[in-house]
């Protein structure tokens, strides 16, 4: 049986390994990357811009030319903090008024373990499953310069699409099924990444400590959804009695469409 992957401690104790991480990074963008520093819930100091904010997992090359990041999010937040938090990344870089140069190419990948609630500004749905930001120029022709590098890539399981790569599909499969078939995982096990990550989070592999760091994280977690679900049905309920459609009131409130048609019915 394996550990719940949306779970803040079994992710951390998986991607942290030196063996799991690089056999990620490179599956998802590509790169070769070799191990010098590797942090867990860093924070910068001075703090970057006006947002506090901490990194799930960040690691340096050991050249220090390569920084990535990895963040696991249960929900969406919506792309507004993950766009925050990558270009915080790239503008902590600058020491000083004097100094405009990058010196480090920065990767940030954020694995998603819910459905999309965000749209696009057109309202049409977002579903996903990989969803990738390239940060460099291109001329009127669409011929791209490689100037930066800087890559953000986004990873959600739960829209699959047959055009994944295989190595990418490969780690999704992990991370779906440990949330929804962890007694019975289909894995690709020949992979010598997935087979490390899936002996490490292994519940037998697991120490009592872990164990009860799990079931902490997880009972806070729940505590958390149950007040944000409170707060966006008394929205919900709100914008109902303005008369808002069904739609809209989903929409903003995060609430599928048959718990808004509850809550209205229970108004009625």
């Amino acid at each position: 049986m394996l550990g719940n992957l949306d779970n803040e401690v079994i992710f951390k104790k998986a991607f942290t390994d030196e063996l799991v991480f690089k056999s990620f990074v490179k599956d998802v963008l590509g790169i070769d990357f070799e191990m010098g520093k590797i942090e867990t819930e860093k924070k910068f100091n001075p703090k970057i811009g006006y947002v506090d904010f901490e990194l799930d997992i960040h690691a340096e090359s050991a050249d220090k030319r390569v920084c990535i990041e990895i963040q696991r999010v249960e929900y969406d937040h919506h792309f507004d903090r993950f766009l925050h938090y990558f270009l915080a990344l790239i503008t902590e870089q600058q020491r000083s008024a004097k100094e405009y140069k990058i010196d480090q190419t920065v990767y940030m990948i954020v694995v998603l373990t819910a459905p999309y609630t965000i749209s696009e500004k057109n309202g049409k749905p977002i579903l996903d499953e990989v969803l990738q930001v390239n940060l460099n120029p291109q001329n009127l022709r669409g011929e791209i310069r490689d100037l930066y590098g800087h890559q953000f890539v986004c990873l959600n399981p739960n829209h699959p699409d047959l055009g994944t790569p295989q190595p990418i599909r490969d780690w999704l499969d992990l991370i779906y099924q440990s949330i929804h078939s962890p007694e019975r995982p289909v894995l690709n096990t020949r992979h010598e990444g997935i087979r490390k990550a899936v002996e490490l989070i292994s519940f037998e592999n697991l120490t009592p400590e872990e164990r009860t760091r799990a079931k902490n994280k997880e009972a806070a977690r729940i505590t958390v959804a149950k007040i944000e679900n409170r707060k966006a049905c008394e929205i919900a309920k709100a914008m109902l009695l303005d008369h808002e459609p069904v739609e809209k009131v989903a929409k903003y409130t995060g609430l599928s469409i048959k718990q808004v048609e509850q809550l209205r019915d229970e108004q009625a």
